[in-house]
């Protein structure tokens, strides 16, 4: 949300904890980067196919990307909005800046990509002809939970199911039907936790982008509040859906997001006030200097 203007922030100690809080919850979600990856690299060693090519990489790579983008978008509106004096956001710093969102912006649309694909792998199974023993044991894995798989070498086959499943897309991998049942659910949540964080951006940047050319219009104010409340609500709800599923990186990542755009939404919301109070008085009064926290 390039653009933001600076805001009134809380002085003193208040100023020093506001910051402290702030930057603590910038480093956990960076430090995420690299729970997502070592995730994902231990998941893909069982599902990449040979030939793999760039879409099968986003999509088994989808989650390291997804979180890297957002980071960054986040680290730039913190530049943006904190750190660069307004006066130096021109020129070469201010194509960079955008530039990057860009990119960005690019990279979280291919990750949204990449958990529809994810999730369309669950959408047709096929049945095992025969018995896993069957099977050479050393080619094969078993998918025993979302993105956790397990060598069928290291399994009792004969303790196995007689009715599994083979997944499409996948490079030779078996599932229970429970098993699967609950990666497809797993996989839907992805693709709708992601769509969700999209929308609350492009909501919030047409916010920001209207009250840029004179402010929101009163009567479209209730809407956006009304669609920001049902996206974070769906967010809080696929947090929890992810804490009650086990799914510990996932709930704590998308708790630590939502509370990151606690800043963002007071950054919006004071920043609208203070362009309706030096709107109010620009009429008599020179504008203030801006500030930053």
């Amino acid at each position: 949300m390039g653009g933001l203007a600076r805001r009134g922030l809380p002085s003193g100690s208040m100023a020093v904890l506001y910051r402290g809080l702030k930057y603590a919850v910038y480093a956990l979600l960076s430090l995420n980067i690299l729970l997502f990856l070592q995730e994902e690299l231990v998941s893909a060693s069982h599902a990449t196919a040979p030939g793999t090519d760039i879409l099968a990489w986003i999509q088994l790579y989808s989650a390291t990307l997804d979180t890297a983008a957002w980071v960054i978008l986040l680290l730039l509106f913190e530049l943006e909005t904190a750190v660069i004096p307004d006066h130096r956001l021109v020129g070469w710093t201010r194509w960079s800046i955008h530039s990057i969102r860009l990119a960005c912006g690019v990279a979280i649309v291919s990750a949204f990509g990449g958990y529809w694909g994810e999730w369309r792998v669950f959408a047709s199974p096929g049945v095992l002809e025969g018995s896993a023993c069957a099977l050479n044991s050393a080619d094969w894995s078993m998918l025993v939970d979302f993105d956790k798989f397990e060598s069928l070498a290291a399994m009792d086959c004969t303790a196995l199911p007689v009715d599994l499943w083979v997944i499409p897309g996948l490079n030779n991998v078996l599932a229970t039907p429970e098993a699967f049942a609950s990666a497809w659910e797993l996989a839907l949540v992805d693709v709708i936790n992601s769509g969700a964080w999209i929308l609350v951006v492009v909501l919030l940047e047409i916010e920001v982008r209207l009250q840029l050319w004179g402010g929101v219009p009163r009567r479209l104010q209730p809407f956006f509040n009304a669609g920001k409340a049902a996206l974070y609500l769906t967010l809080a709800i696929a947090a929890v859906y992810w804490g009650f599923e086990g799914e510990f990186l996932d709930f704590w990542d998308a708790a630590l997001w939502l509370f990151a755009f606690v800043f963002i939404e007071l950054n919006v919301f004071e920043w609208q006030q203070e362009l309706q109070a030096r709107g109010r008085t620009d009429s008599t009064t020179p504008s203030a200097p801006s500030t930053k926290a």
